[in-house]
């Protein structure tokens, strides 16, 4: 439970509500910390988690300080992350944890799908995107595909994030850039589109390991290290347009 004094603390795990059987195939919950400044706010958000399966709240903060204390003493999964925090925001305790502790994955947390430090926190390695009106699916997801290794983002932030990451200045490319194959560019642009493995796997009707090794090629051949960068690597080169403008 969290201190009454609203500051950071570790889960109970005696509590009930954290008592959460494990994942998909038998895996062990995900070890999940909430980082909110507002007190109600958080500690609705550690009760809501509570009741979700293969999630395991183990301690809650009060701000970004705190959250990177978190971090180094817990060593979560997941850091739930609010960005807009009094001493250290969420950007900065993002990008402290994901270069001093690589192991913990952040997904933001925010109020808004316009807000302007969703993009401070993307550049500062956070892999996944709520609005504080996601449902419980909706986190869950999004803790499962962060830790999978894909970007957990949810329609509306993932709606934002493509119109603010087209950059005016963005001219179509005469031919795929870097080498990428013809099918390995068909693949980044549906990434872009937002759309899983599987579901690029039934609209190019392939395998999912197929997409995999397309994946894998055209990130290391773009220098890119997840989904996030080939988002904002496919509206640099100009493969896609925001929504409504269509392909390039």
């Amino acid at each position: 439970m969290t201190r009454e004094d609203g500051a950071a603390g570790t889960v109970d795990s005696r509590d009930e509500r954290s008592q959460v059987t494990g994942g998909e195939g038998g895996r062990p919950p995900a070890r999940v910390i909430v980082v909110d400044d507002q007190t109600v706010v958080r500690e609705g958000i550690v009760m809501l988690l509570g009741l979700l399966p293969g999630i395991e709240v183990v301690g809650a903060a009060c701000d970004g300080e705190e959250a990177v204390r978190l971090v180094a003493e817990l060593a979560p999964d997941v850091a739930l992350m609010d960005l807009r925090m009094p001493r250290c925001d969420g950007a900065e305790a993002t990008r402290r944890i994901r270069a001093e502790h690589p192991g913990t994955q952040v997904v933001v947390l925010t109020t808004y799908a316009d807000d302007d430090s969703l993009f401070p926190a993307l550049k500062a390695g956070a892999r996944g995107y709520l609005t504080k009106d996601a449902g419980g699916d909706e986190i869950v997801r999004a803790v499962e595909d962060v830790l999978s290794g894909d970007a957990g983002l949810s329609p509306k932030i993932q709606r934002r994030l493509l119109e603010r990451l087209a950059e005016p200045d963005s001219t179509p490319a005469a031919e795929p850039p870097d080498g990428l194959t013809a099918r390995e560019t068909e693949v980044l642009i549906l990434i872009a589109e937002g759309m899983s493995n599987h579901e690029i796997a039934r609209a190019l009707h392939v395998s999912t390991a197929t997409v995999k090794t397309h994946i894998n090629n055209l990130f290391a051949k773009a220098g890119l290290k997840d989904r996030a960068q080939a988002v904002r690597y496919a509206y640099r080169h100009g493969l896609v347009k925001p929504p409504g403008g269509g392909r390039t």
